[in-house]
């Protein structure tokens, strides 16, 4: 028997080979001409997609044969997982293998918010010298506040620790016993924002935690308080999240995701003081893509092959997507 997967992103070469190995495989790529996904569509067995394609109902109503999705990442936001569901189509994903990337992308960005590195090489590209300028400030004796204990929050707190931070945390999904060896203090949202130096976010982005960071949230933040975000941008009323700035009600923020991608030209945030802004970034290393691409890929191979969709993030309520 022979299947047809159609991958709608470009996801690395590793998982592709894998495909192309398969002999019952045939593989059609529409990430060059994403005109031509439709039309896959009505052949396709299979979809591995990232998070630039937009799985909608409509989409899968074109694919009669549609058996599975494969989200090469984390996040299923992207994808209508109920519709899916509801027309028997598994949906997987790859939940472990950006932890690092994505954990190492957050202290990334939070070393250059508070150590002003982009600000300074800026100013050393203008051919200046100005050491006063640029006085930083220390992690150490902080404290961290993670919205979310999903396997990359935990990565995130053991890399906190390792730099003397105290750690705070609220995820009313996680067992405080389940994460004892962390060294972590679970608090209520308003207890974490109102003491915590650093809030870094590692949400999924779903209906309960949808501009979870509002200015309400805000307004509980200390004015030395900064906001790292790499989960996903919806967490972030960005319009409060520039007031706040603007007012300096927040010292400062470090955003890798965006409620709209690509960012827009014009967003304030393009040109907002004391913002660190990468284009989605946290995943993008050489080795995080290569274990997504081979991850997503052999369970595509096994679903379609063996019928075993064991870990589809649909099969029920013990499959909730973390980060």
């Amino acid at each position: 028997m022979s299947f047809v997967v159609v991958v709608a992103d470009h996801i690395g070469k590793h998982g592709i080979d894998l495909l192309q190995r398969t002999p019952q495989f045939d593989v059609i790529s529409t990430a060059d001409q994403p005109e031509n996904l439709a039309a896959a569509m009505k052949s396709a067995n299979a979809l591995v997609v990232r998070s630039g394609t937009k799985v909608t109902d409509d989409l899968m109503a074109r694919a009669p044969k549609l058996k599975v999705i494969g989200r090469a990442g984390m996040g299923v936001d992207n994808i209508d997982v109920a519709a899916a569901t509801s027309r028997g189509i598994a949906v997987l994903n790859t939940p472990g293998a950006n932890t690092i990337s994505a954990a190492e992308h957050t202290f990334a960005l939070l070393l250059s918010l508070l150590r002003r590195i982009p600000w300074a090489t800026e100013r050393l590209r203008q051919k200046s010298w100005d050491r006063q300028a640029f006085s930083g400030t220390e992690l150490h004796g902080k404290t961290l506040g993670t919205l979310g204990l999903g396997r990359i929050g935990r990565h995130v707190v053991g890399l906190a620790r390792a730099f003397g931070m105290e750690v705070l945390a609220f995820d009313p999904f996680v067992a405080q016993s389940a994460v004892s060896n962390l060294g972590v203090t679970f608090a209520t949202l308003p207890e974490v924002l109102q003491r915590a130096d650093v809030v870094s976010l590692h949400m999924p982005l779903n209906d309960d935690t949808r501009r979870i960071i509002n200015g309400e949230t805000l307004a509980l933040m200390k004015p030395t308080t900064v906001l790292i975000n790499t989960a996903r941008g919806g967490l972030i009323d960005e319009e409060e999240l520039i007031a706040a700035l603007d007012a300096g009600r927040l010292s400062g923020a470090a955003l890798d995701v965006f409620e709209a991608e690509p960012l827009a030209p014009d967003s304030p945030l393009r040109t907002c003081d004391r913002v660190v802004l990468t284009p989605h970034l946290a995943a993008s290393t050489t080795e995080a893509q290569a274990r997504v691409s081979i991850e997503i890929c052999e369970s595509v191979c096994r679903a379609l092959v063996d019928g075993n969709v064991s870990g589809a993030v649909n099969l029920g309520a013990n499959n909730r997507p973390t980060t």
